[in-house]
C-alpha cells in the first residue's frame, strides 16, 4: 500500500486515524474494492493496531467500507441505485448552496474560487489527476462555504465520503466535463446570480456523472 497516510499522535488516536481514512475516501486517495491492510495502515501511521480497526469499524458502521471477513476490509462499491439516488441528492442541495453562494459571498471570496478552477486546470493540463481529483472536491465544498451553510457541508461530507472513491475512479474517463462547468458558475456568482449558479452547478453534477453512470455499464474488475 502506498505511503498516503501520516503518523498520528498519541492523544485521539481513534478520531485522527478516522480523519485521516474519512478524508482519502472523500478525496479519492481510494478507489472501489481497494483493500486496506490493518497493519500497514498503523505501521504507516505510527500506532498499533487497535485505533485502526477502530476506525475502520466506524467506516464500515457508516456504510463506506465492507468487511468481506476480518483481513479483507475493502472500499465499498456503490450499486447504479445507491449511485442516482446519492446524485440526485447532490443536484438538490449543492444547487441550494450554489445558489445562497451567489447572494453570500464576497468578491474576494468568488476571487479565490476562480483562482483555485484555474489551478483544478492546470493539473488537469498537466496530468496531475490526484490533484485535480482534490480540487474538484474543494470547489464543491467551497461553495458550501460561500454560502454560509455549515450544516449542509457535513451532510454532503456523508455523502462525499460514498461518492469519492467513485468519482475519482471516473475522473479521467470524465474529459472535459468534470471542469467545464465550474467555470459558468463563477461568472453565475460573479453576478451575484442565484438562479444561474444553481443551474451550472447541477449541470455540472449531471455532466460529470455521465461517465459514472457510463462505468456501471462496464464489466466488474
Amino acid at each position: 500500500m502506498a505511503e498516503r497516510f501520516e503518523s498520528v499522535n498519541t492523544e485521539s488516536k481513534g478520531d485522527q486515524i478516522y480523519a485521516q481514512l474519512a478524508q482519502a475516501l472523500v478525496k479519492g486517495q481510494l478507489l472501489p474494492g481497494e483493500r486496506l491492510k490493518i497493519r500497514e495502515l498503523a505501521q504507516q501511521m505510527g500506532t498499533s493496531v487497535t485505533p485502526v480497526r477502530d476506525a475502520i469499524l466506524r467506516l464500515v458502521q457508516h456504510g463506506v467500507l465492507v468487511m468481506l471477513s476480518p483481513r479483507d476490509i475493502r472500499v465499498r462499491r456503490l450499486t447504479l441505485d445507491e449511485y442516482l439516488e446519492i446524485r440526485n441528492i447532490r443536484v438538490e442541495l449543492e444547487g441550494m448552496a450554489a445558489s445562497q453562494a451567489a447572494v453570500r459571498a464576497t468578491a474576494d471570496e468568488v476571487q479565490r474560487l476562480a483562482e483555485q478552477v484555474q489551478q483544478n486546470e492546470e493539473a488537469v493540463r498537466r496530468g496531475d489527476i490526484a490533484q485535480a481529483i482534490a480540487l474538484n472536491q474543494d470547489f464543491h465544498f467551497a461553495l458550501c462555504q460561500l454560502a454560509r451553510m455549515p450544516l449542509l457541508s457535513d451532510i454532503l461530507y456523508g455523502l462525499w465520503l460514498k461518492m469519492g472513491p467513485l468519482i475519482a475512479q471516473s475522473y479521467s474517463e470524465g474529459g472535459r466535463s468534470m471542469i467545464d462547468h465550474h467555470y459558468p458558475v463563477v461568472e453565475a456568482l460573479r453576478r451575484n446570480d442565484p438562479h444561474a449558479a444553481r443551474v451550472a452547478i447541477q449541470t455540472d453534477l449531471l455532466s460529470g456523472g455521465q461517465s459514472i453512470y457510463e462505468r456501471f455499464a462496464m464489466p466488474a474488475q
